[in-house]
């Protein structure tokens, strides 16, 4: 009898293709997980994407997606990979290689990603490449072969479509549940614990004030709780940092350089001080900025131990997935606060904040100062050394600007006429002297602020507005500083160096 051959239809194709990738992607995932890579390749691939990207997206991603940048973007990985699976698959056709040759190009785009990583091993990367490889071509033999028949009565027999149906959904399922596995895999004894530590006595801390009058009105807390704080950086998967191993090391334009343990560190005379953090990323209004009270060794005294050679002129760190920032060593006055922090509100860093230890500076933003896992401190000198978001475009120097926020009412909403306006204001290291009001273009009006513990933090303050007349408003704020320097109302984005405005919200008085 003759062998015919008969053709899938262009949409089995397509889901084929799909399937397969994603099997082959789920291998190789779980292989990574399983053997304790560094990062997995779907990972690893998306930050590399970041690295080459960044300067370009980092605004648009937080503004769209917010702290869940992250997940959009391996997300956004996962489904642009399929659709190449589908693509792929349907010009199989012409090409029946096609769909194996993508899982192999894939997975060495995915060997390339994971070894730019200094912490990554060759070895596991090819181990997992070559799994996923596997996979892949036996899930395309079996998904993507085109179905020979014998005899010319079954000439235009086309394939089961419930056959096909069957296995692809079941090879779909087994690649979402091994996906699904790989993530439990590399979370075991992974970054989301903490060992348990016993945090030391601090040397010296600074009472918090009672603000809950304030707070009972809807205006953001004095101190934000851990969980709530804001994230924002480049790292896709939280490293691992083993505490038993891990080391800081302090060298560059010192006189000795130093390399600490963690329980040396926690045996340093530590201090407890509440500081306020800034992404610079942040738009007028927004929410990338958070108080929280931080426990850590005084980044000078570390300094001075190792002893600053003449001509330093800055703080360059690194982090063990190798991010970098630096900030002026004159931004060090002995004045400002800045800490190697490994406590935040009186518990250890959690992982996603940088466990074991970060950097973090009062009045800087976060992409110049606060490097979280923190591994190296290098005294350079200014021009030697730029941190890993100044070639993406963004300025060397990130002193955080006087800003305002209003927390209520929220936009749109409606109140009673006895409403209150309020919200939060901050420029760390200097200090807010004031905030003012204005409402519906009339004259400014000077807001009550609540107490602070220290000028390195926000102030909550409030407007009561009784007797407001039913129908819409419109609140502008802004800040004055300690030194009596008034916020500046000329509009600018987050780029290269902070957002400026004035927040305004509009509202309704009912009733």
């Amino acid at each position: 009898m003759a062998e015919h051959v008969s053709e899938r239809p262009r949409w089995q194709r397509a889901v084929a293709g799909a399937v397969t990738v994603a099997a082959a992607l789920a291998a190789g995932e779980l292989v990574a997980a399983a053997t304790g890579a560094t990062e997995t390749p779907l990972l690893a691939v998306g930050s590399q994407f970041v690295d080459t990207f960044a300067a370009s997206l980092k605004e648009l991603a937080v503004a769209i997606f917010g702290t869940n940048d992250k997940a959009a973007l391996v997300t956004g990985t996962v489904i642009v990979t399929l659709l190449l699976g589908a693509l792929a698959g349907v010009m199989s056709r012409r090409a029946p290689w096609l769909v194996p040759l993508l899982v192999l190009v894939l997975s060495v785009v995915g060997i390339a990603s994971q070894i730019a990583d200094p912490r990554s091993s060759l070895l596991l990367a090819l181990l997992g490449a070559i799994v996923a490889n596997v996979v892949g071509l036996l899930a395309w033999r079996v998904l993507g072969g085109e179905v020979a028949r014998r005899g010319d009565s079954e000439r235009d027999a086309p394939p089961s479509r419930r056959q096909f149906l069957t296995i692809s959904g079941l090879t779909a399922l087994a690649a979402a549940g091994v996906a699904a596995i790989s993530r439990v895999v590399a979370n075991v004894g992974g970054p989301t614990s903490v060992p348990e530590i016993a945090l030391p006595e601090p040397v010296s801390t600074v009472p918090l004030p009672d603000n809950a009058g304030f707070e009972a009105q809807g205006i953001s807390p004095y101190v934000t709780d851990a969980e709530e704080f804001y994230r924002i950086d480049t790292a896709l998967t939280v490293p691992r940092v083993d505490v038993s191993t891990w080391r800081l090391r302090i060298d560059g334009m010192v006189a000795e350089p130093l390399e600490i343990d963690f329980e040396q560190l926690l045996a340093m005379p530590s201090v407890e001080m509440p500081v306020t953090l800034q992404c610079v990323s942040n738009y007028v209004g927004g929410d990338l900025v958070d108080n929280a009270v931080w426990q850590g060794v005084p980044l000078l005294d570390l300094l001075e131990r190792a002893g600053v050679r003449d001509g330093a002129e800055q703080v360059f760190s690194t982090s063990v997935d190798g991010w970098t920032c630096g900030f002026p060593l004159a931004a060090l006055d002995g004045e400002r606060t800045a800490l190697v922090a490994y406590a935040m509100n009186g518990e250890p860093l959690l992982p996603e904040h940088g466990f074991p230890v970060r950097l973090v500076v009062a009045g800087l933003y976060g992409y110049v100062s606060a490097t979280k896992w923190l591994e190296t401190i290098e005294l350079t000198t200014w021009d030697d050394r730029d941190g890993y978001w100044v070639p993406r475009g963004w300025a060397k120097e990130g002193p955080i600007k006087l800003a305002s926020r209003i927390d209520v009412p929220a936009q749109g909403e409606q109140v009673g006429a006895d409403a209150v306006i309020g919200g939060v204001a901050w420029l760390p290291a200097t200090g807010v002297g004031a905030v003012e009001v204005q409402l519906d273009g009339g004259p400014w009006q000077e807001c009550e602020l609540a107490p602070v513990a220290d000028v390195d933090t926000w102030v909550q303050w409030r407007l009561p507005v009784p007797g407001l007349e039913p129908g819409s408003h419109r609140a502008v704020v802004r800040a004055v500083d300690a030194e009596g320097n008034t916020q500046t109302d000329m509009e600018a984005p987050p780029a290269p160096d902070g957002a400026t405005g004035w927040h305004a919200r509009e509202f309704d008085v009912v009733g």
